[in-house]
């Protein structure tokens, strides 16, 4: 049986009426789609037809030289063809976002430069990576034991934490916890008021484990900036997080949760260390592992910690020994210094958020904005009609609609392409399977170039370390916390593998930390107290040996 001829005719007015090149381009995708449906159904019909088709084509489009060719597996090799094409397209988009060794090697020197100028005395008030002295001296060598209190104050809620150091196990154990919420208005009420609040938690805390007639350590982790003189004593510079307690900013939290505590008079607590919660995460990995002394957070924020050389501490007294350095290497570039690797959506992302200028390295690999990068490229790559048909929907317009957590679940192994058509689906975007595969192309280049900029940073910081030391090989092991490190794919395999190209002769092993802001306090504080005793034996031995001296000159 025979297609009406009439079918002909509408074949050879098609290719007469996709004259123009730009059309054809334009309407390629539903032509050839329908026509090879149309084609491969009546190949079963006859020879015939495909003669009497190509003899009305040449009649009708004598300046036209075609050649016909059946295909093999459209929906298949052609879909793979389709995805090849779009994704060479799509490059020019993507390329500024992929960095070389070479370039990653620059951004290297550039930070070396910048954690020297931090550490100075004279020269850190001017540092974009400020390098702040934390007065921890010291790392777990594994006889640490005892009981510990800890504090977790970073937002709306706070923790109080009883943790047990076991000795003999080389182990922290969690005894218990409470999570004690603050409300809105005491956040915007005086000082005193939240300490008070905080002081009153605590004491019920301690009650609910029968620990009031105990005076135990405390690891203080408060998530605010400060500056901090002693292991201590550390001053608010500012509230952030929608904190504005009057009386706090310019003063001593210390001394603030000291003197509250003081007010109930009903318990009491021993020393107070004040502890940054990368420092914590490095003590909390520490203990398991003694040879940790670099630490990382790779979450909504980032930042790194490492031991020191007390001698390039500048602003600190002393020539022996080391000190732990949080280096708030979010700041890296905020001076320009990495202008020329920042895309035009990166320049929307500082711009648009609440603190311009500020923490531009932790904008390029953070979790907080590394989905609103991809969302900006989705939104340019749609205008420009390369996705979703041309069209955009109102979530994907909207800032914040395109989660970090989409990238990890899109970049998958296994069910990545499942769930990049789910979310465009929850977006309310009309993809195709072409569209899907681009946007998890997208994810992995923005996902790619965080985690390669970290490892940038962690060679600075491990090459540094070697050549303080002057060592020719370096094995040390980075105690690791934060969600994109943990929950991404292939985030953590991808950074190990850009640090080994960067820091050649580094043997770097990763250790994920168990809860840096809780166990990671107490940590802080069992080191504390480990030195303050070795230093009190120390004076005690050198009282004995002078007494040993006199004896001997009196038996002269």
């Amino acid at each position: 049986m025979l297609l009406p001829s009439y079918w002909l005719v509408l074949v050879a007015i098609l290719v007469v009426v996709v004259g123009s090149i730009d059309m054809l381009l334009d309407s390629l995708g539903m032509v050839v789609t329908s026509l090879g449906m149309q084609i491969a159904t009546l190949g079963m019909l006859g020879v015939s037809f495909s003669e009497e088709l190509q003899a009305a084509v040449r009649l009708l489009a004598p300046e036209c030289d075609i050649t016909f060719l059946v295909s093999e597996d459209g929906s298949g090799k052609g879909a793979a063809m389709v995805t090849a094409v779009a994704q060479r397209i799509v490059e020019k988009y993507l390329e500024p976002f992929r960095l070389s060794l070479e370039k990653l090697k620059e951004v290297s020197v550039r930070l070396k430069k910048d954690l020297i100028r931090g550490l100075g005395k004279h020269s850190h008030h001017r540092a974009a990576v400020k390098m702040l002295p934390t007065f921890v001296r010291a790392t777990p060598d594994g006889t640490e034991k005892g009981d510990y209190l800890a504090l977790d104050l970073g937002g709306t809620n706070f923790r109080v934490l009883y943790v047990r150091v076991v000795e003999e196990q080389q182990k922290v154990v969690k005894m218990d916890s409470k999570i004690c919420s603050i409300p809105q208005e005491m956040m915007l009420g005086t000082g005193e008021q939240l300490f008070d609040h905080i002081a009153q938690c605590l004491g019920e805390f301690l009650e609910s484990q029968d620990l009031k007639g105990q005076t135990l350590p405390l690891g203080f982790t408060f998530s605010f900036p400060c500056e901090q003189k002693e292991i201590d004593k550390s001053i608010l510079i500012r509230w952030t997080k929608g904190f504005s307690c009057s009386g706090v900013e310019g003063q001593d939290v210390v001394k603030l949760l000291k003197e509250a505590i003081h007010r109930r008079g009903d318990y009491d607590i021993g020393s107070v260390a004040m502890v940054n919660d990368t420092v914590g995460t490095m003590m909390s990995c520490g203990y398991r592992d003694q040879s940790c002394e670099i630490g990382m957070i790779i979450g909504t924020g980032t930042n790194a910690c490492y031991m020191e050389e007390i001698k390039n501490v500048k602003r600190v007294e002393g020539e022996d020994g080391r000190m732990c350095i949080n280096t708030e290497w979010g700041g890296f570039g905020d001076d320009g210094s990495l202008k020329d690797i920042l895309t035009e959506f990166d320049e929307v992302v500082d711009q648009t958020s609440i603190n311009p200028g500020v923490h531009t390295f932790e904008k390029m690999i953070s979790g907080m904005y590394l989905g609103e990068i991809v969302r900006l490229l989705l939104v340019k790559m749609a205008e420009d009609k390369l996705l979703f048909k041309g069209e955009t929907s109102e979530a994907l317009l909207t800032p914040g609609q395109f989660e970090t957590k989409y990238i990890s679940e899109i970049e998958e192994p296994d069910s990545g392409l499942e769930n990049a058509q789910k979310i465009l689906t929850a977006l309310g975007l009309n993809w195709d399977p072409v569209d899907a595969c681009v946007v998890r192309l997208v994810c992995d280049t923005i996902s790619s170039r965080s985690a390669r900029l970290c490892a940038a940073a962690l060679a600075t910081i491990s090459n540094r370390i070697r050549v303080n030391r002057g060592l020719d090989h370096l094995k040390t092991t980075v105690g690791v916390d934060g969600t994109v490190y943990r929950k991404h794919p292939n985030f953590s395999e991808e950074l190990q593998a850009a640090v080994r190209l960067l820091a050649p002769k580094c043997d770097i092993t990763f250790l994920v930390s168990e809860d840096g802001s809780g166990k990671g306090a107490a940590m802080v504080t069992a080191v504390a107290q480990r030195i303050a005793l070795q230093s009190r034996l120390l004076e005690d031995s050198d009282g004995e040996d002078e007494e040993d001296e006199d004896e001997d000159e009196e038996d002269k």
